[in-house]
C-alpha cells in the first residue's frame, strides 16, 4: 500500500506541471492491490518487440507498431511480476488479437491505424513470456480485453474481484482494459514498470490520467511484496 503523500511519486512527475497536480488533488488516496486478484497481461505479443531495443522512431518504417526500447525495458520487470504471480498462485490471463479467418466484419478494428494488418505470427505471445498450462489466453477484436470476450465470466468463476494489469500500449489496450475493468466493478492496479507505449510522453500522461480516475498505478516492488505476502499466507495454511 502506498501513502497519500507518495500518490504522485511516479514517472509523470517530470511532465505534469504542479498546477495540474494541484487541480487533481481531490483524487489523492492510498493505493493498494485489491483482494482476490488476477493478473491481466495485455498484448505481450511479438509485433511490439520487433526491431530490438531501439527508439521506435528509428525503426518504425521497417517495423510498424514496434514499441522498441520501451518494450524491451519492460521485459525484466514483467518477468519478475509473472514470477511473483505464479508464486502467489493467482490466475493469469494473457490476451492478443483474434486472427482466425472470417472472424469479423470490415471496420471492426482495435484502432483507426492505417497500417496494413500484420501476419498472424505477429500476435503470438512473445517468447520471453511462455504461457503455462493453467494460464488462459483471450483472443480479442477490440482494444479492451473485456469487449466481446468471456473474460468477466471467467473471472467470476474464479472468484476474482481485482486485477493487476501489465502490458501495452498504455494509451490503447491497457487504458481501454483498465477503464472497462473499473466500470465492471473490479479494483484495478497497473504496474508502472511493466507497462509501456510507443512514445514516452503518451505513456506518462495516460498513466497519470488512469491513476487519478480509474486505477491505482503502483511500482513493481510494491506489487511483488503484496503477492509474496499472499504466497506466504497460502504456505502457512
Amino acid at each position: 500500500m502506498a501513502s497519500i503523500e507518495k500518490f504522485n511519486d511516479h514517472c509523470w512527475k517530470d511532465v505534469v506541471p504542479a498546477s495540474d497536480l494541484e487541480l487533481y488533488k481531490g483524487w489523492r488516496r492510498e493505493t493498494f492491490v485489491g483482494p482476490r486478484p488476477a493478473l491481466l497481461a495485455i498484448d505481450l505479443y511479438d509485433l511490439v518487440y520487433r526491431g530490438g531495443p531501439l527508439p521506435p522512431v528509428e525503426i518504425n518504417e521497417r517495423y510498424p507498431n514496434t514499441c522498441g526500447i520501451f518494450a524491451h525495458q519492460a521485459i525484466a520487470p514483467t518477468k519478475k511480476l509473472f514470477a511473483a504471480a505464479r508464486r502467489a498462485g493467482i490466475p493469469i490471463f494473457f490476451c492478443t488479437q483474434e486472427t482466425r479467418p472470417n472472424n469479423r466484419p470490415r471496420g471492426a478494428v482495435s484502432t483507426k491505424s492505417s497500417r496494413p494488418t500484420p501476419a498472424p505470427d505477429a500476435f503470438e505471445i512473445y517468447r520471453e513470456f511462455p504461457v503455462e498450462p493453467n494460464d488462459i489466453v483471450i483472443k480479442k477484436q477490440r482494444a479492451s480485453v473485456f469487449q466481446g470476450t468471456p473474460l468477466i465470466s471467467h473471472l467470476t468463476i474464479l472468484d476474482v474481484s481485482s486485477v493487476i494489469v501489465c502490458g501495452e500500449s498504455t494509451s490503447g489496450c491497457v487504458r481501454a482494459s483498465a477503464v472497462d475493468a473499473h466500470s465492471s466493478g473490479f479494483h484495478v492496479t497497473i504496474v508502472e514498470e511493466c507497462t509501456y507505449d510507443r512514445a514516452e510522453l503518451t505513456h506518462k500522461i495516460n498513466l497519470f490520467d488512469l491513476h487519478h480516475k480509474y486505477a491505482d498505478v503502483m511500482h513493481l516492488d510494491e506489487v511483488v511484496a503484496h503477492l509474496d505476502g499472499l504466497h506466504m499466507a497460502r504456505a502457512a495454511e
